[in-house]
């Protein structure tokens, strides 16, 4: 009687565990992808700002450097929007 009860119990246990590993499994793969293009669009980001100081240390124009300066701000914006939208998912309840 008590083989069967803990046999039962221990395959509930192991369903149940394999459930929640199957729901979870897609969700988690997102976020991951989603964390490294953050990651990725930080580094670029950095790197127009170095760009952006190398041109105005070698004369570029005006226009450039405002046009520069509005791409680096556009990068910024879509970023912590990019960062929202990840601690909102997290944020969120399963379903």
């Amino acid at each position: 009687m008590r083989k069967i009860l803990f046999r039962s119990l221990f395959l509930f246990a192991a369903i149940t565990t394999l459930c929640g590993v199957a729901a979870a499994g897609p969700k988690g793969r997102d976020r991951v992808s989603d964390r490294r293009d953050i990651r990725r669009d930080t580094r670029d980001i950095r790197h127009d700002r170095r760009d952006l100081r190398e041109d105005r240390k070698e004369g570029a124009s005006k226009a450039e450097l405002r046009a520069d300066r509005r791409e680096l701000r556009t990068d910024r914006r879509d970023r912590r929007h990019d960062v929202r939208d990840l601690r909102e998912d997290r944020n969120e309840p399963p379903r």
